[in-house]
């Protein structure tokens, strides 16, 4: 029997589920649950993943989460021991938590992410714990609906955008598409998951496969981080400053807090070169690694309220990609 197989490649986005091992809870109490999100929040900052939605069982989790920098492996391979190790000595306990591997699913964003967001966050009401999503505190839902905290880490943007730019209409919209699925048949989008590591369409299919170069899907893993060649830091500046007719010494300059240029190309340095926001805070006059997401985080909103902005990012991504 052949190990999980696992994709990697820029912007990779996956549904990712790890369970208790032999069925054991993985979560406890309150410090528990508390603690994993003190750790995946670390990593967002530290390797720029973009976490979508998630929700935390008494003994699983579901996680959805995108790779701009190609580092699945070593992501989840640090959360899951990081967390096993927190567990482990806080409840005075050894061995395996988690079942075997996490479980990773490659998705096609366009078309299966909202799917899969409201699939995720209704998990609690399908397990039995709650008659309504936003009563259960330990996921993502209640900030998206704006009737819980919403945390700088998680990334409200891009699904509550399928649903307008004012934030209260499309968390209302985002509501109703969710609970919509409580009234009637909404059929799991898992039920499409291909070779039991995709889940797409034929062309998204046909694209990873080729990737794969013939190599059998059930059977190996897969890591190839360079399935395509990352553009530097430096082409990513050069190209924010060509577009803003500045200067990249004045946009990697510390203290320009309000400059549109500075935010952009941090931005687009950690959303699109694959190195760690450490590196990147370093690049832009040493800012702290925190600080590198809350840029971006600024960015991505202003960019849901400005089309024009918007379609000028969207410009310099496709330069930078070409």
């Amino acid at each position: 029997m052949g190990r999980s197989l696992r994709i990697e490649y820029p912007g990779a986005l996956y549904h990712i589920t790890s369970r208790g091992n032999a069925r054991q809870r993985t979560f406890l109490d309150e410090a528990d649950r508390l603690k994993f999100l003190e750790i995946i929040k670390d990593y967002h900052d530290r390797y720029g993943i973009l976490i979508h939605s998630y929700a935390l069982m008494d003994n699983h989790y579901h996680l959805v989460i995108e790779t701009p920098g190609a580092n699945l492996v070593k992501v989840m391979h640090g959360i899951n021991g990081r967390y096993t190790s927190y567990f482990n000595r806080t409840h005075s306990r050894s061995g395996h938590l988690f079942q075997g591997r996490y479980k990773a699913i490659l998705v096609d964003k366009e078309p299966y992410l909202l799917q899969l967001s409201r699939y995720v966050h209704l998990n609690p009401v399908r397990a039995g714990v709650v008659e309504h999503p936003e009563l259960y505190q330990w996921s993502s839902y209640p900030g998206y609906i704006g009737k819980g905290k919403k945390y700088e880490w998680i990334e409200y943007s891009w699904m509550l955008s399928q649903f307008g730019s004012q934030a209260g209409v499309a968390e209302k919209k985002y509501r109703i598409y969710t609970e919509e699925a409580l009234e009637g048949e909404v059929e799991s989008p898992l039920k499409n998951v291909y070779g039991q590591v995709m889940l797409g369409g034929d062309e998204f299919i046909k694209k990873i496969r080729g990737m794969l170069k013939g190599k059998p899907l059930d059977h190996q893993i897969v890591e190839r981080k360079r399935l395509q060649v990352l553009p530097t830091h430096h082409a990513v500046i050069k190209a924010v400053a060509e577009t803003f007719a500045a200067k990249e010494a004045e946009i990697r300059k510390r203290g320009k807090k309000n400059s549109v240029a500075r935010k952009t190309a941090i931005y687009l340095v950690q959303r699109y070169t694959g190195i760690s926001n450490e590196a990147i805070g370093k690049l832009f006059g040493g800012i702290h690694f925190t600080a590198v997401s809350k840029v971006s985080a600024r960015l991505r909103e202003e960019m849901q309220r400005d089309k024009t902005l918007a379609k000028l990012v969207g410009e310099m991504e496709s330069k930078i990609n070409a």
